[in-house]
């Protein structure tokens, strides 16, 4: 009667000192202690650490990653650990992939989510892509959510932690990438659990403060990255109500987003007035009332699909979908157009909805991820 080893914590057969994980490590807290405690269970710990950006850009601002600093602080961890630490270029890649992505969509009037795009065009595919070239069984990294096997195979649920819950950000994981990813952390209750534990390991990250804003945008500003990158990205233009008549002058597109109030430079009105559209062709800025900011109907394209039944098997979904990070989910009707396109239903409509967002879907009770994809404008 063949012989079936028993799962180790990472769900393979095989003892943890014949298992490899290459630990993706940012150089902060999370990923550290991730690779801290699989190295302490006898794991073949492998550390990669990604330079994104600039060195010296990095080594002076707080709350970076992935560049200068942290590259130091995940080399220390790995040396403390007793495991190899390797360092790879990804600084050309990075900005083909993620940062002129970034700097495009602004420029077309939408606002993106440029950590997405990095998991998913460089953290989830060539990354994990060098775990594999390694030899390693699975790849692990230190994000906030939870893989559960499910009756047909692995399946993406939001972390215990609600605080913490990254999966507004990991909704593009692909069925081939969850099946070899792994993420130690998700069934956390809190983040002093994992400061807890890189204490507990001696650490020198134990006290980091957590990463800040995007990673290559300094100070938050995301307009000044821009102008960098795209010379004449900030022309000036008019600002306008949503008859066309025109209220004021704007110093740039790219220095306002979907639902702002603020800044717009046209006081003396009766009423307070947002930011309703951007029309970067025309150079224009839309305003008009907060009751103009409301979306029922939002268009869904890109979409990576984790149920269970082909997403076009049915007419339509009654799910809970998230249109930002910081909203909480809320039910809403999603009615599959082709396999990549839906158009989304929200029964309670949201304010300030922009393209360029990402629109996550959600079991009804909002526990596993069903995936999601990318908030666009839509067919004219």
């Amino acid at each position: 009667m063949p012989y079936d080893p028993p799962l180790n914590s990472l769900g393979i057969a095989k003892p943890p000192a014949e298992t490899r994980v290459v630990v993706a490590m940012s150089g902060g807290v999370d990923s550290s202690v991730v690779a801290a405690e699989l190295a302490a269970e006898g794991y073949d710990v492998v550390g990669v650490t990604l330079q994104l950006y600039d060195h010296g850009a990095a080594l002076a601002k707080k709350g970076a990653c992935c560049a200068g600093r942290d590259i130091h602080d995940a080399r220390r961890v790995a040396e403390a650990m007793g495991f190899p630490h390797y360092v790879l270029d990804y600084e050309s890649h990075f900005r083909d992939s993620v940062i002129d992505d970034f700097a495009d969509a602004y420029l077309a009037g939408a606002t993106p989510v440029p950590c997405i795009r990095c998991n998913e065009r460089v953290k989830f595919r060539d990354l994990l892509e060098t775990a594999r070239d390694l030899g390693a069984d699975c790849m692990a990294t230190g994000h906030y959510i939870q893989r559960k096997m499910g009756l047909q195979g692995p399946e993406l649920h939001v972390a215990a932690d609600p605080v913490r819950d990254q999966s507004y950000f990991l909704f593009s994981t692909t069925r081939a990438q969850l099946d070899y990813l792994r993420f130690p952390l998700g069934h956390l209750a809190t983040k002093a659990e994992t400061r807890a534990l890189a204490a507990r390991h001696g650490l020198s990250v134990a006290d980091k403060p957590d990463s800040q804003d995007i990673c290559f945008v300094p100070d938050g500003n995301y307009a000044r990255v821009i102008e960098k990158l795209r010379p004449g990205a900030a022309d000036p233009g008019e600002i306008v109500d949503l008859e066309g008549r025109v209220l004021g002058a704007h110093r740039g597109v790219i220095h306002y987003t979907i639902g702002q109030r603020k800044g717009l430079g046209i006081g003396g009105l009766a009423d307070p007035l947002y930011v309703v559209r951007l029309d970067p062709e025309a150079r224009r800025v839309i305003v008009g009332p907060k009751a103009a900011l409301a979306t029922r109907t939002v268009p869904v394209r890109e979409i990576n699909w984790l149920g269970d039944a082909p997403f076009g098997s049915r007419p339509e979904w009654e799910l809970e979908v998230k249109l930002r990070s910081t909203r909480p989910p809320a039910p809403a009707i999603i009615r599959p157009l082709s396999d990549t396109e839906a158009e989304v239903e929200l029964l309670t409509p949201e304010e300030g909805v922009s393209p360029g967002q990402a629109c996550v879907f959600y079991a009804p009770d909002g526990a596993r991820v069903l995936g999601g994809g990318w908030i666009w404008k839509g067919r004219a």
